[in-house]
C-alpha cells in the first residue's frame, strides 16, 4: 500500500514595499500646534485623508499620558498615525502605534534605467514624464528634477528631490526639494494646484492668490516663506 502523500506546505510570501508618509514634528505648547493642524484642515479638508503619518517626538518631552493624549487628538481629527519616532520605547503602551527608526525623507524611487555598453551605472539627475499624471497617480523621484510634458490631474501627486517643471496644468499636489533642497522651484503653465511644497514649506489651494489661477506661475522659497508669482 502506497504511503499517503504529504501535503505540500504553503509558503508565506513576503514582499518589501515602501510608502511615503507625512512626518509630524509637534512643538510646545501642543494645543497651539494642534490649532495649526486644525487651520490646515479647515483650508484643505482632504489634505490628510488616506495619508499615513509618523509622529516625531524628538522636539518635545512628553510623558506617556501626554503622548497618549496627543495621539488621541490626532485620531479625533481623522489623522492616521502609522508610527512614532524620537522617543524612548518605555513611554509607549502596547495600544499605541509602534516605535519606528531609520526613516528617510523619501524611500521610493524608480529604478535607474540600464545603459548599454557601460560598466558603471550612473543615477539619473532628472526624470521626464511624457504622459499626463492622472488622478490617483504618484510620481516620486528624490534624485533630482521632474519634468512633465502634460498636466497633473486633481488628486495626483509629484514628489521631487529637485525642481518640478510641468508643461501643462497643475491641479494636484507638487512637492519639490524633499531632500532638503531649499533652492528647488516649481514651474507650471497653468496653476490650479491643491498643494505646493518646497523643502517642507507648503501652501494649499486657499493660500494661492486668485489672480494667479489659470496662469503660468512659479513657486520658490524666500527664507521660510513660499512665494508664488506669474511667469509672464
Amino acid at each position: 500500500m502506497e504511503a499517503a502523500a504529504k501535503p505540500q506546505r504553503q509558503l508565506v510570501r513576503l514582499r518589501g514595499r515602501s510608502y511615503v508618509a507625512f512626518v509630524f514634528v509637534p512643538t510646545v505648547p501642543i494645543q497651539d500646534w494642534l490649532q495649526e493642524i486644525d487651520a490646515t484642515i479647515a483650508r484643505s479638508p482632504g489634505f490628510f485623508v488616506g495619508r499615513p503619518v509618523v509622529v516625531d517626538l524628538s522636539s518635545v518631552d512628553l510623558s506617556q499620558s501626554g503622548i497618549s493624549h496627543l495621539l488621541a487628538s490626532l485620531g479625533d481629527r481623522n489623522i492616521r498615525v502609522l508610527g512614532v519616532e524620537g522617543v524612548e520605547e518605555a513611554r509607549l503602551t502596547p495600544a499605541m502605534p509602534p516605535l519606528l527608526s531609520g526613516g528617510r525623507d523619501t524611500t521610493i524611487a524608480p529604478a535607474a534605467p540600464k545603459k548599454a555598453d557601460t560598466k558603471t551605472a550612473t543615477k539619473p539627475t532628472s526624470l521626464l514624464i511624457e504622459q499626463p499624471v492622472r488622478s490617483g497617480q504618484t510620481i516620486i523621484f528624490p534624485e533630482g528634477d521632474v519634468t512633465i510634458l502634460g498636466s497633473v490631474g486633481s488628486g495626483a501627486e509629484v514628489v521631487a528631490g529637485g525642481s518640478i517643471h510641468i508643461y501643462g496644468a497643475l491641479r494636484g499636489r507638487a512637492m519639490a526639494g524633499v531632500n532638503g533642497h531649499a533652492s528647488a522651484r516649481i514651474y507650471c503653465q497653468k496653476i490650479e494646484a491643491e498643494l505646493l511644497a518646497i523643502d517642507g514649506f507648503y501652501q494649499t489651494a486657499d493660500d494661492i492668490d486668485e489672480a494667479l489661477r489659470g496662469r503660468p506661475a512659479q513657486a520658490w522659497l524666500q527664507g521660510s516663506s513660499m512665494r508664488i508669482t506669474a511667469l509672464n
